[in-house]
Parts: structure tokens; sequence; C-alpha cells
């Protein structure tokens, strides 16, 4: 057990949500400084690991490796060995050092499991790397469309890497029509402060959101809105953000293993019309879009047609009203 496993961000985020005495009982009981046995065998399983990580400007950025199951094992409870490593051009590899703050989230898309881990690299070498815990937490199944992937066959040499001024059409086809994206926040030290009592909270966290395919909406060319749905109420994201309002989004086309790496800075919308006029949020997080990356074909797995997640029906989409709310705001 954690005994004070929120920091200043998440406890006010958690007070604003209506949540801060159930995770005062709550937070301490799951989320843990070590892995329990299901998280360890859990990611033994999986082809793919999405990571989170911190440059040295302290934006957070969101990449994903890939290798067949088997690639990550827990020789004991306070650590995970990862056997792989960032391609060239990955924003993870300019971060993979030791004693880099890292956040990891295992998720199997067609069991709609996953968990989060939060660490730092012990140590690295020529093959992979190892994460000593920091916290090690279950998440709900909610708003995960099912999906298996499969490892592709190797197509040679990889395209290049691609930085962007702007979003281009390819990528608005992307974010638009996506159903799932993943985020990186983080609670540098830099920001804490030195706060010994957020001490266990410092770090990077990595998380999922899915909805409706078309639940990121483009406002021009470099502002996302995504509706905000009810969740395990920790709060983790949005606390981070709160304190620390950067983000690293990651859209993965999962026909054709395009990456698109986005840094953001965000604002949380918490009421209003637009809020009140998507059906199911329970407030918006607005991301500007400041750097691009697209990594063409960067990772070696591919998706079937995805089933949709049942908690999708009691959520909306956003249409041409709820955009000349965002117009005027």
């Amino acid at each position: 057990m954690i005994a004070a496993p929120f920091h200043a961000g998440e406890r006010a985020m958690q007070a604003l949500g209506g949540s801060r005495e159930q995770m005062e009982v709550a937070g301490p009981r799951v989320i843990r400084d070590h892995m329990p046995e299901q998280h360890r065998a859990f990611f033994s399983l999986l082809p793919f690991l999405v990571v989170g990580s911190l440059d040295a400007s302290l934006q957070p950025w969101a990449s994903v490796l890939a290798a067949p199951a088997g690639f990550m094992h827990s020789p004991d409870p306070t650590h995970l060995r990862v056997d792989a490593l960032p391609q060239a051009g990955d924003p993870l590899a300019g971060q993979l050092a030791q004693g880099a703050p890292l956040g990891l989230l295992g998720i199997q898309p067609h069991t709609r499991r996953r968990n989060r881990m939060n660490g730092t690299v012990e140590s690295l070498d020529g093959a992979g790397f190892m994460v000593e815990v920091q916290q090690s937490f279950g998440n709900c199944p909610r708003y995960i469309q099912a999906r298996e992937p499969v490892l592709a066959a190797s197509g040679g040499t990889t395209p290049p890497v691609q930085w962007l001024d702007k979003l281009d059409l390819a990528a608005h086809r992307l974010i638009g029509s996506a159903d799932t994206l993943f985020i990186a926040t983080a609670y540098p030290n830099e920001v804490a402060g030195g706060d010994e009592a957020d001490a266990s909270s410092h770090g990077v966290d990595v998380s999922h959101r899915g909805g409706r395919p078309g639940f990121v909406r483009i406002d021009g060319d470099n502002v996302l809105t995504v509706p905000d749905f009810n969740g395990n109420r920790f709060f983790n994201t949005l606390g981070n953000l709160a304190a620390h309002p950067r983000a690293g989004l990651l859209f993965v086309d999962f026909d054709s293993g395009e990456l698109l790496h986005l840094a953001v800075t965000a604002e949380i919308v918490w009421d209003g019309p637009e809020v009140a006029a998507f059906e199911g949020a329970e407030r918006l997080m607005r991301f500007n879009v400041t750097h691009a990356l697209r990594r063409p074909a960067a990772l070696p797995l591919r998706w079937g047609d995805a089933q949709l997640s049942p908690h999708l029906a009691g959520t909306g989409q956003w249409n041409t009203g709820m955009r000349a709310l965002a117009d005027g705001r």
C-alpha cells in the first residue's frame, strides 16, 4: 500500500469531481508500490506496451513498443523487464536513460483488460530496460474497443519520420476517424517543487481514452476537443494536467501501423453548454497541438474490425450545433 498515492493536482481534481472522500479510502488500497501476481503475469501475455516519457523541456510523449508476446517479464513484484527498444525517430528514444521516469500501460483490447504501472528506469542495455515500480494499479474496462493485434511480417525499410508544422489532411483523417487515443501526462519533480508529501506521485503516467469513431473533434488546424466520460474517479490524467498542463497524445492507424505523436498544451473545460450538449461527457479536454510527428508503418501490428465498447451506448457525438458553440467560446 501507498499511504498517500495522490498528489496535489489529483486531490484538487477529485474535490472538483466529487470523489475526494472516496479516494481517501480507496486510493491507498488499490494503488500499490509493487505489482500483484496477476499484473506480473498479464504483462508477459502482451505483444505491445504503451509508454509515456518526459523530454528535457518537460514535454510528455506517448509511444508504443511491440514484439512477440513474452518480451516483458517481471522477475519480482517491484520490477518489470522490457526486452525491446524504441526505433530511431520515436520520441521515447531520446528519453530512455537510467533514472528516467516512465508511465507504462499494459492493455489487451480484445479482452478489455488494462493495468498501469509508473516507475523509473533502473537499468538499460542493448536489448531492453528494467523499470522499478513506483505505482501499480488496474483500470476499468470501459471505453476499450475490442480488437486483437497480430504481428505483421516485416515490410523492409521503414519510411522516414515526418515532423509537421500543423496537422495536415492525413492527420485530420486519422484523428477524425479515431475511436481510441493514448495520452501521456506528468507531474515532474520540477513542478512538484520538492514537496515530500507528493514524493510517491512524481513521474509520468500514460492512459487510454476511447469513444465512438470521431469522438475527437478538430477545431481549425491545431486544436482538438475530447469528451471526458465517467471513469475510475482517480483523476490521474486530469490531476497531472491541472499541475502541468502539457500532454503527449498518440493516435494509431490500426490498418497500416502508422503512428501520429502529438505534443499538446491542455485545458480542462468543467462545465458550460459544450459539455452539456455532449451526451455522457462530464467535462471536456481541449488540446492545442504544438508539435506533431508522423511515423509511417512504425508499428508492426495489425488489427481486424473493432467491436465498440457497450459503454459507449450512453455517449453522444459531435454535431454542427456543438461546433457553433465552440466557435463562440
